[in-house]
């Protein structure tokens, strides 16, 4: 990572933005925390001055640090001016890049940080992009010695990290993960931004361009250990937790077989299956969501349903979008469960034909995921990549969060923040 004196060891690059307020007013949470000689140095940046200071004025209104605007820097630039954007990198030794959705706006930002030195966090959903980026940019980042790492929210720490809590909980060897995902809301129900509605519908309408990434790349499979881990229909019922679950379509499927295939290549780890899921609730809920499912999936294939969806929001959401987000209520009712239910083997027990004899069930545990518990991630990452840095992988590239943070104190910052990892039970069979 680059070392070199600059301005600034944090920039919030699109803090105006809905998502980009809450991570600036996480930042702002961590630096009042410590001690006036262990802050460092930041600013957040983006197209409006205006904005960018109603944006500090709010986060010190909030924190009861009437002082904040003042202690924070501003940079002006533009996601469409690239000459801006290396201005901001020059200045920054980690850009934390909230724009997206990420397929449209993110490449430039990450082109910009390593063609300047800085390193660049973001939160990400989107596997086309985040597996884009690496293929695009991973040896030009290790040239530059910076790193570059993805999906660093709710998308997709608990999942990649819980995968990686459960195996260093396990006394023997992980050979299979599931993870069911269950989220808790309160009386006005959920809600989404209009930016995480718009990066849901151009991730699935372009399904096609990921396949096409994923065969040219030609990567070798990861070898299986030990029992083949079953897939579930895509309805089933998972019996621990009273319940039917569906597929999980969202990044963690993809951040934790690459997480896998890096710790297996590069640090001789045994790879762990690994299948995602959500818990939907009973029978009824099943029918409502196979149905809004299947009516989204339909649209996504077109472009002019995608145009609809995009455009007519309210129609098509069935409750779950707002153009302003949720309301405070909604963030302060919502939370999230991550149950996985792992099986591997004991030391000394002989993995070649013989089913797995040992079972483990532990949890991640969170506030509401998406701008509560992605804030928290995400500057608990930034912070590990600032001050651990001898714990990363040597001399920089892009990373998935376990590949960065496998060797890191990152579960133990979490567990301090409020995303807390934990063993549920633990069992020979």
């Amino acid at each position: 990572m680059a070392t070199e004196q600059r301005p600034f060891h944090l920039v919030v690059f699109g803090a105006s933005g809905f998502t980009g307020q809450f991570v600036t007013e996480e930042v702002a949470r961590e630096q009042v925390a410590l001690e006036q000689s262990s802050r460092l140095p930041w600013a957040v940046a983006g197209r409006s001055k205006e904005k960018l200071q109603q944006v500090l004025e709010k986060a010190a209104l909030k924190l009861g640090r009437p002082t904040l605007p003042s202690e924070v820097g501003i940079i002006i630039c533009d996601i469409s001016n690239q000459a801006s954007l290396d201005e901001m990198a020059k200045k920054a030794l980690l850009v934390l890049n909230c724009v997206g959705p990420y397929r449209f706006y993110g490449e430039p930002v990450v082109k910009a940080c390593i063609e300047n030195g800085a390193s660049c966090i973001d939160i990400c959903g989107e596997p086309q992009f985040l597996e884009l980026m690496h293929a695009k940019y991973h040896e030009k980042a290790a040239e530059k010695g910076v790193y570059i790492i993805g999906s660093s929210g709710f998308d997709s720490i608990p999942a990649d990290l819980g995968v990686l809590y459960t195996r260093n909980q396990m006394n023997g060897t992980l050979t299979a993960v599931e993870s069911f995902l269950t989220i808790h809301s309160g009386p006005e129900g959920l809600c989404v931004h209009d930016g995480t509605w718009k990066s849901a519908i151009y991730g699935f309408g372009d399904k096609g361009s990921l396949r096409k990434l994923r065969s040219a790349s030609s990567l070798k499979p990861v070898p299986i250990i030990g029992s083949k881990l079953k897939r579930r229909w895509p309805v089933s019922y998972c019996r621990e937790l009273n319940s039917y679950s569906i597929p999980f379509l969202g990044s963690d499927m993809s951040v934790v077989k690459r997480t896998q295939r890096y710790l297996h290549e590069n640090l001789e780890d045994s790879p762990v299956q690994y299948a995602a899921y959500v818990t939907v609730g009973g029978i009824t809920s099943v029918i409502k969501l196979m149905f809004a499912g299947l009516f989204f999936l339909f649209f996504v294939k077109f472009s002019i349903g995608r145009h609809l969806l995009v455009k007519f929001p309210w129609l098509f959401s069935f409750g779950y979008f707002s153009k302003q987000g949720p309301t405070q209520k909604q963030m302060d009712e919502s939370s999230f469960t991550m149950t996985f239910f792992g099986q591997g083997y004991s030391h000394g027990f002989s993995i070649e034909k013989n089913k797995p004899n040992i079972k483990i069930c532990t949890q991640v545990k969170g506030p509401e995921a998406g701008y509560v518990a992605t804030p928290i991630a995400m500057v608990q990452a930034a912070m590990t990549l600032l001050n651990d840095a001898s714990d990363l992988p040597k001399g920089g590239g892009v990373f998935t969060p376990g590949a960065a943070f496998s060797r890191t104190k990152l579960i133990d910052r979490l567990n301090q923040h409020g995303i807390e990892f934990s063993v549920i039970s633990s069992s020979e069979v």
